[in-house]
């Protein structure tokens, strides 16, 4: 008998994928690799990067799906994954920094910038663009319910869910996000 795998609940396609049907997980990520990524990207902040920790999030999820409660909305189950990833990613960047701005010789390390000059980019990339820097340099505390409730689109509730955090805090959290991500952008622009 074939199971229409697109038609089964998110806690369907793990009982599945846990009685050793790939193509059950192989959905789940379908479902959800868009709104993870997207989480990761605004995140970080690195289109490239992104990809690496979205694969490394399912790879973790699925390491971890007998942990998985169904109860519970597998979305908030990955975001809660993909943010632990993306907090991770951040302490090694920040070591990798540490250690690469210290060379035996005293010289500084050189990063070079991939992304294009903002000169030709169109004037509404270069908006997205500095709104996306000006999220990603925001504190992580902030960033996370910010990211979760506006750009994921995920409830007060939900979003305190998965942080870990009461729904007021979730409230007052976004608040400041938003002052501070307004300064930043009023900042850039002057």
């Amino acid at each position: 008998m074939s199971v229409d795998l697109d038609a089964c609940s998110d806690g369907e396609l793990a009982a599945l994928a846990l009685g050793g049907r790939d193509a059950a997980f192989a959905a789940l990520m379908r479902r959800h690799q868009e709104p993870i990524y997207r989480l990761v990207r605004a995140h970080i902040g690195d289109a490239d990067e992104a990809l690496d920790l979205v694969q490394d999030c399912f790879a973790a999820a699925y390491r971890a799906l007998d942990r998985y409660d169904p109860a519970r909305p597998m979305r908030a189950w990955l975001s809660t994954i993909a943010l632990n990833k993306c907090r991770d990613w951040g302490r090694k960047r920040w070591v990798r920094r540490l250690f690469s701005s210290t060379t035996l010789d005293g010289e500084a390390a050189w990063v070079v910038d991939e992304r294009g000059s903002p000169d030709r980019i169109a004037a509404d990339r270069q908006e997205l663009a500095r709104a996306a820097r000006a999220i990603a340099n925001l504190p992580t505390v902030l960033k996370e319910p910010l990211i979760l409730r506006t750009i994921e689109g995920l409830s007060q509730a939900e979003t305190a869910q998965v942080l870990g955090i009461s729904p007021k805090a979730v409230e007052t959290r976004l608040r400041r996000a938003r002052e501070r991500l307004s300064r930043a952008l009023a900042e850039a622009t002057a």
